[in-house]
C-alpha cells in the first residue's frame, strides 16, 4: 500500500501562509453606501434628454435633411398636393449636393427669387414672443421656414438653351426634345392653339439661355404650375440660383398609401 502525500512535505517558495498581521493590512474596506455612486436626479436627467433631442435635431435638419409638406397640385402626378387634402410629405435631402451638382430630371426644394415671392405672406405671428418661438420651431421641423420654398423639376442647367415653339415635340432643350413621360397627362387644363400647344404644356415660350449656376424649373402638372415660364421678365430670365437650393427630393414619407422614392430620370438621354 502506497502513502497518500504528508502535510508535513516542504512547501514550494512563496507558498507559505500569510502572517495574520498582513492579511489585516490587505484586505479592504467593504464600501459604505455613502460611497456608491448615485443615479442623476430625474429633474436634470430629463431636461438633458430634451436638449440632447433638439440639437440632434436641428444639426439633422440643418445638414442632413428636413421634410416638407406639398400645398398644391403643380408637381401632380409626382407629388400630390391640394387645399385641404393631405398633402404629400416629402424628404428633401441636403447631402447629395455637396458632392455633385443638380441636374436636369432632379426634383428639388427651392427658395423663390423675388419676382417668384410676389404672392408669398408670412405665416409668422406679429407678436414678438409668439414669433421667436415659431421660428425656434422651424429649426426643429415643427413650422415651416419663414421663406417661400418651392418644389420643380430641373429642366435645364448653366449655359443651355430651353424652348418649345409651334411645331416643338416637346420642351426643347440645346435643340433637342426632354422626355416628358413624367408629366401630368391629359393636361390639367386646356391649350388656347394659337399661343401655345400640349407638347409645350402651355403657352410658346423661349429661347431662353440659361445663366450659369442657375436653373430652370417646370412643374410636372405643365398648365397647373406657375414655374419659370412665366418669370422670364426677371433679372434672373425666370431661372433659380444655385444658392437658392435646398435640397434633393428623394422620397414620401406620408400619408402611407404613398410612401416611396421619388424619380430623378434623365430627361435629356440624346445630350448624355
Amino acid at each position: 500500500m502506497t502513502d497518500s502525500p504528508r502535510s508535513s512535505q516542504a512547501p514550494f517558495p512563496g507558498s507559505g501562509p500569510v502572517p495574520a498581521s498582513g492579511a489585516a493590512e490587505t484586505a479592504s474596506a467593504p464600501a459604505s453606501e455613502s460611497d456608491e455612486k448615485k443615479p442623476t436626479p430625474w429633474y436634470i436627467e430629463i431636461p438633458i434628454v430634451i436638449v440632447l433631442t433638439l440639437v440632434a435635431i436641428i444639426l439633422i435638419q440643418t445638414f442632413v435633411g428636413r421634410v416638407y409638406m406639398i400645398p398644391s397640385q403643380s408637381m401632380e402626378p409626382t407629388l400630390h398636393g391640394c387645399e385641404g387634402c393631405t398633402g404629400d410629405r416629402i424628404f428633401v435631402d441636403k447631402i447629395s449636393y455637396r458632392f455633385s451638382d443638380p441636374e436636369p430630371g432632379d426634383v428639388v426644394v427651392f427658395k423663390g427669387t423675388e419676382s417668384w415671392n410676389t404672392n408669398f405672406v408670412s405665416q409668422r405671428s406679429e407678436n414678438d414672443l409668439i414669433r421667436g418661438l415659431q421660428n425656434v420651431g422651424s429649426y426643429i421641423g415643427l413650422v415651416a421656414p419663414d421663406e417661400n420654398d418651392l418644389v420643380k423639376r430641373i429642366v435645364a442647367t448653366g449655359g443651355q438653351t430651353v424652348s418649345c415653339q409651334a411645331g416643338d415635340p416637346a420642351v426643347m432643350v440645346d435643340g433637342q426634345p426632354i422626355d416628358q413621360s413624367y408629366t401630368l397627362q391629359p393636361l390639367a387644363f386646356p391649350v388656347d392653339p394659337a399661343t401655345g400647344s400640349e407638347a409645350c404644356g402651355g403657352e410658346y415660350f423661349g429661347p431662353v439661355t440659361v445663366p450659369e449656376d442657375h436653373y430652370f424649373m417646370m412643374g410636372d402638372n405643365r398648365t397647373n404650375s406657375a414655374d419659370s415660364r412665366y418669370h422670364l421678365g426677371d433679372p434672373h430670365q425666370g431661372t433659380i440660383p444655385e444658392e437658392n437650393i435646398r435640397g434633393k427630393v428623394q422620397a414620401i414619407i406620408y400619408p402611407f398609401n404613398r410612401i416611396g422614392g421619388v424619380g430623378d430620370p434623365d430627361i435629356q438621354p440624346a445630350q448624355q
